[in-house]
């Protein structure tokens, strides 16, 4: 049951926060801002890292019969091996419990509040009676929020929430609901959406609120892993899928975590 519960939290998929505290970290980097709290963003993507893996847990809980459905979705960890739901929302309680302890016992009041909105967010998202996810808003409230707010919790860390540009923010809520439409298979609006967000990238190198090096660093590697993803709307589509999570998930979360590591020290 233990393992069941710890699988469930999807720990490579940490990978995201990676990404964008990796990106919030350029800015602090190429502006010449001193971290004098490097145990501080630490300490504050493993708490982001652990909230999300208590939410993809509860993802999995309120999904259960709709996974047992369907076919691609048959090694999730709960159709897989059943645990009794009192015991998975015990494990998601205190998941929970400990990251808002801490974060409000040692972190700036502002990172707490951010942690506020992914909560929030993803309750809305996931959990009756709104659940999003069943709604037409469910491309506006899924990745692309998430990532703003991941992006925003480290750059309140660093100092400043506006340390990174706002045409970045945006640009990232683009990339964020573009990838949500290709996992679903929207290939109208996922096109659409990926135009959009070129545009908005374009704009942002040419106002220079994002470098080269800045967007080799911490946007190739997603982009690498959103091809295969890409590609899995007009063919091989679990083969495809399979690749951008590894891609994504494994082999792009030790590129982060090795160039945060060097930048914050």
């Amino acid at each position: 049951m233990i393992k069941t519960l710890i699988k469930s939290t999807r720990i490579t998929w940490a990978s995201k926060n990676f990404n964008m505290y990796l990106l919030a970290l350029t800015y602090a980097y190429f502006s010449q801002i001193p971290i004098h709290n490097q145990f501080e963003i630490l300490g504050g993507l493993i708490l982001v890292s652990v909230l999300w893996g208590a939410l993809y847990t509860l993802n999995d809980l309120t999904d259960i019969n709709s996974d047992r459905n369907d076919r691609s979705k048959y090694e999730r960890p709960f159709i897989k091996n059943r645990v009794d739901k009192k015991f998975i929302k015990l494990f998601v309680f205190i998941l929970l419990l400990a990251v808002f302890i801490t974060s409000f016992a040692t972190l700036p009041a502002d990172f707490t509040f951010i942690l506020s909105l992914m909560l929030f967010n993803q309750l809305i998202y996931t959990v009756p009676p709104l659940r999003l996810k069943k709604t037409a808003l469910a491309p506006f409230f899924s990745t692309a929020t998430n990532s703003v707010l991941r992006l925003a919790s480290c750059a309140v860390l660093i100092g400043n929430l506006f340390l990174v540009p706002l045409s970045v923010y945006v640009f990232v809520y683009l990339a964020g609901m573009g990838t949500y439409f290709m996992y679903k298979s929207q290939s109208k609006y996922a096109s659409l959406v990926g135009i959009m967000g070129g545009g908005v990238l374009l704009f942002t190198l040419y106002m220079r609120d994002m470098n080269l090096i800045q967007f080799v660093l911490a946007i190739l590697p997603s982009f690498l892993a959103a091809v295969p993803l890409y590609l899995s709307l007009f063919t091989q589509k679990d083969s495809m899928t399979h690749l951008a999570d590894v891609l994504y998930h494994q082999v792009a979360l030790v590129f982060f975590l090795l160039f945060i590591l060097v930048i914050i020290f």
